[in-house]
């Protein structure tokens, strides 16, 4: 069979497979550690379970947020990247490549309001049913039966977000730009990881974020800095859907990710390690190093946070077991969560709310 034109065929477009070349079967890897990621989100947002002794914030920093980013990330370069190499080929139109993304985008937004409403009716009901008015406080919901006007126009502009319900717009936001990183990232991938990672040390410096409004402040999932780790996952994304990989495989890099993973392990643990290390990257914040370097700050992915997630998808992503695993029949309810991720997201952040 003729084969089609790749990129790279033609001078000064990226150097990539076409998308007619056979590629790497479904990973079933990306699928159940997002599953993972899903249950693992439900079970810390509803405190005091003994199932949040299971979950992944217990070893280190991170936790199933990052963890869905970057998974999030790297399902989105797989998916989305060939409609971008097709318009980059110019066999297609601009909107076939960047549809797709803006499309799914529209849908986390309608689930998105779906949620905020699902939140607001439970916690009024609750309110009402225990005669508990703190209930119609939290996570940040007084603003609505105090303003009820702002908030509402806030919350279909995103400006207001409730406790719970405020991973979704960041990623709308991801996903909408996402079309133009993936561009970039085909071109130039390396230049594409240090421009992102340019932004995420500029919004820690200065503290950039979209705001909130009403009620002031920034957004909690921070926009800035948490594209850092899903164009990561992106480029990963784009390089595995050409059977290549963006991190080789090396026994150094292992032993380095593996190292951190045991070292955030003891940091987080030891006595003397862990406030030894906190007090001298307060050190560091006096002397003016960016927030993000020198805190844990969730909202700003701080450093400790980010270096733990890519330690430890690097590390998990080098054994061979781990793909044998997630492969075998006994893990498909973990697949078949992670390919239905939005739906299993919206019915875990319900639970979450109601539990």
């Amino acid at each position: 069979m003729e084969r089609s034109p790749a990129l790279s065929d033609h001078p000064g477009r990226p150097t990539t497979r076409s998308v007619s070349t056979p590629v790497r079967a479904r990973d079933a890897r990306i699928d159940a550690f997002r599953g993972l990621a899903l249950i693992m989100i439900l079970i810390d947002h509803m405190p005091g379970n003994p199932w949040e002794a299971l979950t992944i914030r217990n070893i280190g920093f991170s936790d199933a947020a990052e963890a869905f980013f970057i998974m999030s990330g790297i399902a989105a370069g797989i998916a989305y990247s060939p409609a971008i190499i097709r318009w980059l080929n110019h066999d297609t139109r601009l909107w076939d490549a960047v549809g797709p993304m803006w499309k799914r985008a529209w849908k986390l937004y309608t689930v998105h309001i779906l949620l905020t409403v699902v939140a607001i009716a439970l916690y009024a009901w609750a309110a009402e049913m225990f005669l508990r008015e703190e209930f119609r406080i939290v996570h940040n919901l007084g603003i609505l039966f105090d303003r009820p006007g702002p908030a509402m126009i806030g919350m279909v502009t995103l400006g207001y977000q409730i406790g719970y319900v405020n991973i979704l717009p960041t990623y709308m936001v991801l996903l909408i730009i996402g079309p133009m990183v993936i561009a970039a990232g085909l071109y130039a991938p390396r230049l594409t990881i240090l421009a992102a990672f340019a932004l995420w040390l500029f919004a820690g410096a200065t503290q950039l974020n979209l705001p909130n409004n009403p009620g002031g402040g920034g957004w909690f999932f921070n926009p800035f800095t948490w594209q850092f780790i899903f164009v990561i996952g992106l480029v990963i994304g784009i390089s595995h859907r050409t059977n290549s990989r963006f991190f080789p495989l090396s026994p150094l890099m292992f032993k380095i990710a593996l190292g951190f993973l045991i070292f955030a392990f003891a940091w987080r643990y030891m006595p003397v390690l862990g406030p030894f290390m906190n007090h001298k990257m307060s050190q560091l914040g006096a002397l003016g190093a960016p927030a993000n370097i020198v805190t844990h700050d969730k909202s700003m992915l701080a450093l400790p946070r980010l270096l733990h997630a890519v330690a430890l998808v690097y590390v998990l992503a080098s054994l061979p077991v781990v793909s044998r695993i997630c492969a075998h029949r006994a893990a498909a309810p973990l697949r078949l969560m992670g390919r239905q991720g939005l739906l299993v997201f919206g019915l875990g952040t319900a639970l979450a709310l109601f539990g």
